[in-house]
């Protein structure tokens, strides 16, 4: 066996701000390849993140070169079926045989080895479930019309990340199974040494797994490593178990049949250190003791040569948490010494059930109606198993395959609501002309970040004795900039106008299958009628009527007033729409971004 860099299985370096070195990163992910190639069920399996290229190569190919020969390494495709994944029906085999054959899935046949997830930023959280159940179970099945099957599935999960820090994270469902957390985005293959480099070779591994099952902890490393765990904050306590199991797997790895204090501190590392969630607490500082009485004056100082107190040694949990903060990376390790937590994944579009387009989640009965799409194989699979019993009712009807309208099966589709942000602005002489400046300047701001939000933006003026939609939904900024630019001001204020295009939009983006969320900026003072005549009593009795019926389409809006104080108009304006009701009389347009983007998002 060539001992990885980093030395010993237990050992490590001081604590640094500047993170690990690379070659311990790279030390510390050989080991992780030879525990998991031993417990692959035991352990979960690993997450690891890294992108596309030479270092992720060679540790895959790596750990490949570890797994006894027969044992299974499976390849999951991010968007396999029910069927494929947990098991099912096998159609041919049930239409020639006129009785139901059950076919088993990817998981089951897995059993014993390892499933590859590619590109598992993207995997599913209904896929992420579906593995974290089997990890938890050791077996699948399917139980459909009546006819059910089960199959042991104990696997381990080899979780590829390629995903930046803006990109979803792994489902925490998953994740929490997983025993190791490897990151290997900030290595260059000059970090990963020789390539013969290994924590052990596959005839070792071997006897590991033959001696594990042997493999005994005492409770004095149990309260260690938990005592590790509560010390780093590590929630739950699923971590623990997992750092038992990498320290029994690493004992037998190294031939014993207990574990010791470097199967410990090795576990620490790779286990409970990427899990942290703060840093170990240092005990208060003790009162220094008093100073003894000097010795009387007939009695002699003691000679050098006699034993003087020794300190207390460090205990095992004392050396399991420095071994774990060694561990963290300089980014995990400045977060927690700033006392923040870890990055929060960005909003995006809610799902939303879609009956014509979307990614396929399922299948239901029902008939294809309503542009509705029939899923002829699940059909199929459905009518499969009663074919013998329908060819006796109708033997006229030989070599057909009989289906009845119980087994229609429907594609139940889903995809991402995207959100469609309408600007209503006042242009009227009565609002402040420098708030469309700020109105601009905002909308800008929320198409540059349409891309990744997926959200649209729409703009309507309304001032003398109209309203205008000088930009419908749309996500280009080329557009926006040109429907603005000539935006004029002045004139009466037709606010009820204004409004009833905001509904009709809004109604319009509705149908379309986005969310429309309304954003009025105004002092609220109409003087225009709905009919386009002068006369603020009716104007605003109009706008509140408008107002209203936003209320009543149940609506998400946003009322900025845009008076120099906050208006008792404005106020009763939002009041009456149920909207949010925001006065920025000095606000800048990422003000009025934020407030824009602070806004629920609601599936309609």
């Amino acid at each position: 066996m060539n001992t990885p860099a980093g030395g010993t299985p237990g050992g490590a370096p001081a604590p640094s701000p500047a993170g690990p070195h690379p070659e311990q990163v790279w030390g510390d992910a050989l080991w992780v390849q030879a525990l998991l190639a031993i417990a692959p069920h035991g352990l979960g399996g690993v997450h690891l993140r890294a992108g596309a290229g030479p270092v992720r190569d060679r540790w895959l190919s790596g750990f490949r070169a570890l797994l006894p020969a027969g044992e299974p390494l499976r390849r999951m495709p991010g968007h396999i079926a029910d069927d494929r994944l947990l098991g099912g029906l096998d159609l041919s085999a049930t239409l020639a045989s006129g009785r139901p054959v059950a076919q088993r899935g990817l998981l089951a046949e897995s059993h014993g080895g390892v499933v590859v997830v590619p590109m598992a930023e993207r995997l599913s959280a209904a896929n992420a479930g579906r593995l974290a159940a089997a990890l938890d179970s050791g077996e699948v099945g399917f139980e459909r019309d009546g006819i059910s099957a089960r199959w042991p599935a104990r696997f381990g999960v080899l979780a590829c990340d390629e995903g930046g820090e803006d990109d979803h994270p792994l489902a925490a469902t998953l994740l929490d199974r997983l025993s190791f957390h490897v990151d290997l985005r900030a290595l260059s293959l000059r970090d990963c040494g020789p390539a013969e480099t290994r924590a052990a070779d596959a005839a070792e591994v071997a006897a590991a797994q033959a001696l594990l099952p042997r493999v005994t902890l005492d409770d004095r490393v149990l309260q260690a490593l938990c005592g590790t765990a509560l010390a780093l904050g590590v929630p739950g306590l699923r971590a623990s178990q997992h750092a038992v199991r990498a320290a029994r797997a690493a004992a037998a790895l190294a031939g014993r049949a207990s574990v010791n204090d470097d199967d410990a501190l090795l576990a620490a590392r790779l286990v409970l250190a990427p899990r942290a969630t703060r840093l170990p607490t240092s005990p208060d500082d003790e009162d220094e003791p008093p100073e003894p009485p000097p010795p009387p004056e007939n009695e002699e100082p003691p000679s050098a040569e006699e034993p003087q107190p020794q300190s207390e040694p460090q205990t095992l949990e004392d050396r399991l948490v420095e071994a774990a903060v060694a561990a963290l990376p300089a980014g995990l390790l400045a977060a927690l010494q700033a006392g923040l937590g870890g990055p929060h994944a960005g909003r995006v579009g809610a799902l939303t059930a879609s009956p014509r387009s979307g990614r396929p989640v399922g299948t239901r009965l029902g008939s294809p109606r309503g542009g509705a799409r029939l899923n002829l194989i699940e059909t199929l699979r459905a009518a499969a198993p009663w074919q013998t019993l329908r060819r006796r009712a109708a033997p006229q009807r030989t070599g057909l395959i009989h289906v009845h309208s119980d087994d229609l099966r429907i594609s139940r589709l889903q995809q991402r609501a995207a959100t469609a942000t309408i600007f209503v602005l006042d242009a009227s002489g009565s609002s402040a002309l420098h708030r469309l400046g700020e109105a601009k300047g905002a909308v800008n701001l929320l198409l540059a970040d349409c891309y990744v939000r997926r959200d649209q933006v729409a703009v309507i003026a309304f001032r003398g004795r109209t309203a205008e939609l000088l930009l419908p939904p749309t996500r280009s900024l080329v557009r926006a900039k040109r429907s603005l630019a000539a935006l004029p001001g002045g004139g009466g204020t037709p606010l009820a106008l204004g409004l009833e295009a905001a509904l009709r939009l809004a109604t319009q983006v509705r149908r379309s299958g986005a969310t429309p969320i309304v954003v009025l900026l105004t002092d609220g003072r109409a003087n225009i009628t709905r009919a386009g005549e002068p006369g603020r009593a009716q104007a605003e009795a109009d706008a509140i009527a408008m107002a209203r019926q936003l209320r009543a389409a149940r609506l998400t809006a946003l009322v900025v007033d845009t008076s120099p104080q906050p208006a008792i108009a404005a106020q009763r304006l939002a009041a009456e729409m149920a909207a949010q009701y925001r006065a920025l009389p000095y606000a800048g347009a990422q003000a009025l971004t934020a407030a824009v983007q602070s806004l629920p998002r609601k599936v309609n």
